[in-house]
């Protein structure tokens, strides 16, 4: 049930308008990048915030953010802050002086194998600061938290497609264990002080301006230099690679539904993607899973070169296949992605010829 203190946080937002500014963490981030373009094209006035993590390459995020700054024209705006909203305190200032209507939270440390690695880089990242971004939210009046969860939330189900009624309570990495938890974070704020969040689970995103340390990116650099490529599990593994320009779609059209109160929710059995809270969960997804080994032939194609391949078995804490059941998305939006990964890769290799001079 909604606390007395969470409904008048609704009664508060119910009057607000479009005009305050969106805020987006990530910003200088690969899918952050995007929804700022998309925002700035649509007029609007963005805040965008970044810590310029060195988990990758900072000149492609510097080269992003740039990109960005020169985006701005008389009916929209963009401003950088760079800060680390792990810090409670200037997590606290940058809300006060943005009071944003709509919260992208994208910002996070990524990477499967990398939390293996670095754990605590986990804990900081994606609970302290998704902790003080809720904060933020709550105590300046969202009017939507939007926030990237990941597909990884499924870990060992087995049950295909992936759908966000599934129980997903056994991950197999501490990354997909801290996008459950910010799912569980966020269903309290939205119960407690009528937060509306919206959780967004991403399948394997890729296209331009992507990460480099994703299979997209990574292969494709590969295969043009003349590298070998890993293929775990012997190429087998299956991916929903979903095209960027869909997820950004997906996000935007998700974040003009804020949520309410799910007046069909059960208590005695209940759906984990909605509550009598406003909450809700959604997969972005292609729908459309391949192998790595029909990725790989199509990034020769386009790159007209053949790939050196090591089959390596599968590393701990990968799943075997991805595939994302977005009924619920669709129903909901009318959006269905629609990219596929022949487009897909077609548009990445451009922009990375364009990008490296290659």
């Amino acid at each position: 049930m909604i606390s007395q203190a969470g409904r008048d946080v609704q009664q508060g937002d119910v009057h607000q308008d479009d005009e305050r500014p969106v805020l987006v963490t990530g910003a200088a981030g690969f899918i952050g990048y995007h929804v700022c373009r998309r925002l700035l094209e649509a007029g609007r006035t963005v805040v965008g915030v970044d810590n310029f993590d060195p988990y990758y390459d900072v000149a492609l995020k510097e080269a992003r953010a740039t990109e960005l700054a020169l985006r701005g024209d008389a009916r929209s705006s963009f401003r950088l802050e760079r800060l680390d909203l792990a810090d409670p305190a200037a997590a606290a200032a940058l809300f006060e002086a943005v009071r944003p209507g709509l919260v992208i939270h994208l910002a996070a440390q990524p990477g499967v194998r990398h939390s293996l690695v670095d754990p605590g880089a986990y804990a900081r990242a994606n609970l302290t600061a998704f902790l003080n971004v809720l904060e933020g939210c709550r105590h300046h009046h969202a009017r939507h938290l939007v926030y990237a969860s990941s597909s990884s939330v499924y870990g060992a189900n087995g049950k295909m497609p992936f759908g966000t009624a599934d129980h997903v309570d056994h991950p197999l990495s501490l990354y997909g264990a801290t996008k459950k938890s910010n799912e569980l974070m966020a269903h309290a704020y939205s119960s407690l002080f009528g937060l509306p969040t919206t959780g967004l689970r991403f399948f394997t995103v890729y296209g331009p301006w992507g990460r480099p340390d994703m299979a997209v990116y990574s292969f494709t650099r590969a295969i043009a230099e003349g590298r070998p490529i890993d293929l775990y599990n012997h190429g087998r593994m299956r991916r929903d690679f979903t095209y960027v320009d869909d997820i950004v779609e997906g996000l935007l059209r998700i974040a003009e539904r804020v949520p309410g109160p799910d007046p069909a929710w059960d208590p005695e059995a209940p759906d984990p993607a909605s509550s009598d809270a406003p909450y809700r969960v959604y997969n972005i997804g292609s729908d459309a899973p391949v192998t790595l080994e029909h990725l790989v032939a199509t990034i020769e194609r386009e790159v007209g070169r053949k790939a050196i391949v090591d089959r390596l078995p599968i590393q701990p804490g990968d799943a075997e296949a991805t595939w994302a059941d977005i009924g619920p998305l669709e129903r909901d939006t009318g959006f269905r992605p629609s990219t596929s990964i022949d487009e897909g890769i077609r548009a990445f290799v451009a922009w990375y010829r364009s990008y490296h001079g290659a």
